[in-house]
């Protein structure tokens, strides 16, 4: 594995660098779970689109450079590294944006991907339903033909962006006898369909990250659907795979939370355990880890390779170090964190640490929880016995 950038790779960097420089709004956003905030990043979604960096690995054509997999992992180091705002419309380019690239008929992609790279659409997802969380195979809600049309009933809960999104994509049940992973279908229909009612469900720190999605008798045309009927368990695993293995989570991420905890950690080393200087360390070599491996990953699919099961492994060590490295700031802020959040010493780094935190707490149990990613590993990668 060859990790020499090449002369083209580092003048893209270049460009990146200093177009974040001019871009990148001074001061900070408000959150995107809320009404104001939501609307401040769908602008600044618009300004990426602009400067064709809303998803450069697309076709010119479709809103995007045109750039690989590397490229990408050269824009996301350059991204956290200017602080940029946090990507609103992360469920459309990270996880449909892919799908729709390998299974979209090509009117699909026309319609659909240059209006979500110009944040003209903001997508939520639509998987988990009131007993059937992590396990998707349990889905009910059902999409049932009435001619050109499915009419959709039931509920849809936890779907991240609903409470503001313009659009949703989600598994539906289209054959009503079916079980399990049979019988459903992928389908994508606007939040704004006459029968849609959301109930938006606040967050730790009662914002609505979430909401809650009832169907009364839906009606969607059938060219929303996204490959065959039936088909669609296998269109979700793709975009599972996208969410899990590499698209939702760069290491750029971790690496800058790394880049923070050594800074907190100097600061404040007189006053703390030496234990907590190994806690720092190791999340610096495990960004670093989960950075070389993705980049292995990157270098794997544009050689033909395919995401496989092997993207729970993945899931399982980001949401764990992320973890990780904010219960280490908070053990390095000690007991009066809370404190510093409400305005004494340094209230700004204390309060990131804290809402970090709190969404920390949370990444074992989205984008599929771990415990179910580990009966994954278990039983598909170590071919356990059940």
């Amino acid at each position: 594995m060859d990790l020499t950038y090449t002369p083209g790779q580092q003048a893209f960097r270049a460009d990146v660098r200093a177009w974040m420089a001019a871009n990148v709004p001074a001061h900070k956003l408000k959150s995107y779970d809320t009404r104001e905030g939501f609307e401040e990043h769908r602008a600044w979604e618009r300004t990426l689109n602009e400067g064709r960096y809303a998803m450069i690995t697309w076709p010119e054509i479709l809103g995007g450079r045109g750039a690989n997999l590397i490229e990408w992992l050269i824009f996301e180091e350059e991204y956290y590294r200017a602080g940029a705002p946090g990507r609103v419309n992360q469920n459309g380019i990270f996880l449909l944006g892919p799908t729709l690239m390998e299974y979209g008929t090509p009117e699909q992609k026309a319609r659909f991907l240059p209006r979500m790279a110009a944040g003209e659409d903001i997508w939520a997802q639509g998987w988990s339903e009131p007993g059937a969380g992590s396990d998707m195979a349990a889905i009910r809600t059902k999409a049932v033909r009435d001619g050109d049309h499915y009419v959709i009933n039931g509920q849809k809960t936890w779907s991240t962006r609903a409470a503001f999104a313009d659009w949703c994509f989600g598994l539906f049940r289209t054959d009503p006898n079916s079980e399990r992973h049979h019988g459903m279908s992928f389908i994508l229909l606007p939040l704004d369909t006459p029968g849609i009612t959301r109930r938006p469900i606040p967050q730790l720190d009662g914002e609505p990250g979430f909401a809650e999605l009832f169907f009364d008798d839906v009606r969607v045309p059938v060219e929303n659907r996204l490959g065959g009927e039936g088909e669609g368990w296998n269109i979700a695993m793709a975009t599972a795979g996208f969410e899990r293995g590499l698209m939702l989570r760069s290491p750029a991420r971790f690496q800058e939370t790394a880049k923070r905890l050594v800074t907190l950690y100097r600061r404040h080393q007189a006053k703390v355990s030496p234990a907590v200087g190994e806690a720092v360390l190791k999340a610096w070599m495990d960004a670093e880890a989960y950075c070389l491996n993705t980049y292995m990953t990157a270098s794997r699919l544009m050689a033909g390779g395919k995401i496989g099961q092997e993207a729970s492994l993945n899931k399982i060590f980001w949401s764990e170090l992320d973890r990780s490295m904010h219960e280490t700031a908070l053990s390095i802020l000690g007991a009066r964190a809370e404190l510093l959040a409400n305005g004494v010493d340094d209230p700004d780094e204390a309060t990131r640490w804290l809402k970090g935190f709190l969404f920390s707490l949370a990444g074992p149990i989205y984008a599929g929880t771990n415990e179910i990613q580990r009966n994954v590993i278990a039983e598909r990668l170590l071919k356990l016995p059940r």
